[in-house]
């Protein structure tokens, strides 16, 4: 009976091994542009916890949405960390669409995403500290903030993600909150062509960035990533554009962050 025991002991402790999962770390990280503190959440796997370098995914959350969004979008995600052997980061970003805003000192958050925050995550955690080994990708206004934020630092990123991204705010002048950064349209045209994605591709070359867009065929940001897409082809840059049934929802985030997860996990592994 006592061995019986033993072997069943041996099992069980062998399943725990089997069935650990990554590490969810919510933590607040300090932003000297901002002068205050930023919410982020981190899904460590187990290769970072035993001081392995992994490489990094930065996951940015859409409008109305928080540092939990995306845990709670996709909650395999501690699975898919070990599973993949990466450490997603997921900034609370506020309504800031990841700029650094001309009006709010207390909303720079291209400097933060882009350069405080990679700084604290390469310092307090086991990384890859390398381009090669960072991508950033995003839902809605992440998906405008991912590409904003690699297209501009390039030297940080090197693949960068958007699905139902914003990536044209033009036509969207009165929604969001976008005016509290920039200022009112009609009275601020040249500051928002500046801040739009699809005026930033004069910064790219074919080969600067592993890009990946999608978007679904019900989405009202459907059009501005076709725009995105034949303006990228326009100057020959190499992507990946889908688009599949669905729209503006979580359950086409669930299902496309999938896609991106392994397009990341091949440019990791070039």
């Amino acid at each position: 009976m006592k061995r019986r025991e033993m072997l069943l002991s041996f099992v069980l402790c062998l399943f725990t091994i089997g069935v650990q999962a990554a590490r969810v770390d919510t933590v607040m990280v300090k932003s000297p542009s901002m002068k205050k503190e930023v919410k982020v959440v981190y899904v460590i796997p187990d290769k970072a916890i035993d001081k392995k370098a992994c490489p990094v995914v930065y996951l940015l959350h859409g409008f109305g949405g928080n540092a939990q969004s995306w845990v709670a979008l996709k909650p395999e995600l501690p699975q898919i960390a070990d599973e993949k052997g990466m450490i997603f980061v997921c900034p609370d970003g506020k309504n800031s669409w990841y700029w650094d805003s001309l009006k709010d000192p207390s909303y720079q958050y291209e400097t933060f995403i882009s350069s405080e925050l990679v700084n604290y995550t390469d310092t307090h955690y086991a990384t890859i500290a390398d381009r090669k080994a960072r991508a950033i990708s995003g839902l809605s206004m992440g998906g405008h903030g991912a590409l904003w934020n690699a297209i501009r630092h390039k030297d940080v990123f090197g693949a960068a993600c958007s699905m139902s991204g914003g990536v044209d705010i033009r036509p969207f002048p009165k929604n969001w909150e976008m005016s509290k950064q920039l200022g009112e349209y009609d009275d601020n045209k040249v500051v928002w062509d500046a801040h739009t994605v699809v005026n930033q591709l004069d910064k790219l070359e074919n080969g600067d960035l592993a890009l990946i867009i999608d978007c679904g065929e019900d989405d009202f940001f459907l059009e501005v990533n076709k725009d995105l897409h034949n303006r990228l082809l326009a100057k020959k840059i190499d992507h990946d554009f889908i688009t599949r049934p669905g729209g503006h929802t979580g359950t086409y985030w669930n299902n496309s962050i999938d896609y991106h997860i392994l397009f990341i996990d091949k440019f990791f592994k070039k």
